[in-house]
């Protein structure tokens, strides 16, 4: 039988590989984007070293923990679902929510943040824009319903063992990446 705290670490260890995991796909996405989609060339899009945005693995996180419930609930008009809609609806809204304080935090860290988005019709100081936030509720939608249940499966079939080497791992790689990032780069 685990006790409590056995069950809180091993929640943490899974919460941070859900992390990491998120940070790398968001990466890989915003790479693509640059890469592929507007052809502007490879540059790394994330603030530490690494292949990681730690404000996606950030975002999938809050996502995670406060839309399971929403996400379980059977919400109908008539005979129809609109829970979807408003995992969706609620995917926008706090995407774009921690986007915006992202930036903020980025510019009193750096001086700066690493997106502009003037260039589209609707948006707040470049921070925030309707199509980028569309699409974050695009992508939630697919990891909560598609990438999280497999990843659920994934860290759930892992040893006590296997768990600890793995968020161990990742630890100490973010927390080389991390002094690398602000004590040397």
């Amino acid at each position: 039988m685990k006790t409590i705290e056995q069950k809180k670490l091993e929640l943490l260890q899974k919460l941070f590989i859900y992390f990491v995991l998120y940070s790398c796909i968001g990466w890989l996405y915003e790479v693509f984007l640059e890469v592929v989609v507007y052809q502007w060339g490879f540059s790394n899009r994330g603030f530490l070293f690494g292949p990681y945005c730690i404000i996606y693995g950030f975002g999938a996180l809050v996502l995670i923990l406060t839309l399971h419930t929403l996400q379980e609930k059977k919400i109908k008009i008539g005979r129809i679902s609109i829970t979807p809609v408003l995992v969706f609806v609620a995917i926008v809204i706090i995407t774009t929510v921690i986007e915006l304080i992202g930036s903020y935090i980025m510019e009193f860290m750096t001086g700066s943040w690493m997106w502009d988005y003037t260039k589209y019709d609707i948006h707040f100081q470049g921070r925030i824009a309707l199509n980028p936030s569309i699409r974050f509720g695009l992508g939630g939608m697919v990891f909560l319903y598609v990438l999280q249940p497999l990843f659920e499966k994934m860290t759930h079939a892992m040893s006590k063992k296997t768990l600890n080497a793995v968020s161990g791992a990742l630890a100490l790689i973010f927390a080389c990446d991390l002094v690398y990032t602000l004590l040397i780069k």
